[in-house]
């Protein structure tokens, strides 16, 4: 989606400066990306070091996405594959549609807890429509531009970590 974008240089952080942050108690957080396209994945993990999260993992389809969250296959170790505190999902990919890895993370006890961000292209109503009727907690269409990527990354970080109120059994998780 985003062919061709130059990434302004980034300013190196030194260790002093994170572990300061760390001290000072700052969240932590595991992002769940499930992203086929392999330019949107690498500026979404650009996009989200802009907002130093900690940790993001990245999937391909939904596939691996329920696998991932179900700790199937090559995600079974706990360790390298935590729950995530976010998901962000994108519709349109192969193998399984987005929208019934929504009504399967949804329908399930365990994972309808973790808030589902939609990041699409689509502008089309009938799936904004159709992911709120299946329980997604907000759509959002994809940037265009680097810089609007992390703004964009910023702001739903500070909504979903630092506005919101998440279950107490979720936002343990947030914090080491």
């Amino acid at each position: 989606m985003l062919k061709g974008v130059v990434l302004p240089k980034k300013d190196k952080k030194t260790k002093e400066s994170r572990q300061k942050k760390m001290d000072n108690h700052v969240q932590v957080v595991e992002i769940l990306v499930a992203d086929d396209d392999e330019d949107d994945r690498f500026l979404m993990e650009e996009a989200l070091e802009e907002k130093d999260f900690r940790a993001v993992y990245f999937v391909e389809d939904e596939e691996e996405l329920m696998d991932y969250l179900y700790h199937r296959g090559q995600y079974s170790s706990l360790s390298s594959s935590p729950r995530p505190n976010l998901i962000l999902l994108d519709l349109n990919m192969p193998r399984k549609d987005g929208r019934e890895a929504l009504k399967e993370i949804k329908a399930d006890p365990q994972l309808r807890k973790i808030p589902v961000v939609v990041m699409t292209t689509s502008k089309a109503e009938e799936d904004i429509l159709r992911t709120y009727n299946l329980g997604v907690n907000s759509y959002i269409i994809k940037p265009t531009t680097f810089e609007s990527m992390v703004e964009m990354m910023n702001t739903l970080g500070g909504y979903w970590f630092d506005i919101v109120q998440l279950p107490d059994r979720i936002r343990e998780d947030f914090y080491r």
